[in-house]
């Protein structure tokens, strides 16, 4: 079981980055992952999964403070300046989705609750409510 901890670290690592690159979450999946490549070589030296896991989480906030200082924060645009944006899943009718918006994942829902808005698709925020983007697809929108 000795390299079973380490080779656990190394693998969830490994797959949090490429989560990062399939569905952006402002680089904390990204934070996360290295810090479990890293947790992984120490897992040799630090035998208790509990004190892997406390360094594991210690190394993750503290990468996402230092990664959030080499990328200073960018003003929050107005939605009017930037509407544009693709659906990264479905969004069903009355249900939410995901659109990828200014580089980022954002849980969406349609204006419209009858309309259900296939992934891949150009979409446009017409308002925000909290987290949640309201969006209508392009082909509703064109003149």
């Amino acid at each position: 079981m000795v390299l079973g901890t380490p080779l656990f670290w190394l693998v969830a690592g490994l797959i949090l980055c490429v989560m990062e690159f399939t569905l952006p979450t402002a680089f904390i999946e990204l934070t996360m992952g290295i810090s479990a490549i890293i947790v992984a070589g120490f897992a040799l030296a630090v035998p208790s999964f509990g004190a892997q896991v406390a360094l594991w989480l210690v190394l993750s906030v503290v990468l996402s403070f230092l990664l959030r200082r080499l990328f200073p924060y960018k003003q929050a645009r107005q939605i009017e300046d930037s509407k544009e944006a693709e659906t990264l899943t479905e969004i069903p009718a009355g249900q939410t989705g995901r659109v990828r918006y200014e580089g980022n994942s954002w849980q969406a829902r349609c204006d419209d609750e009858q309309l259900t808005i296939a992934p891949d698709q150009k979409v446009y925020v017409v308002r925000r409510q909290g987290t949640t983007l309201i969006v209508m697809p392009e082909y509703l929108l064109r003149e």
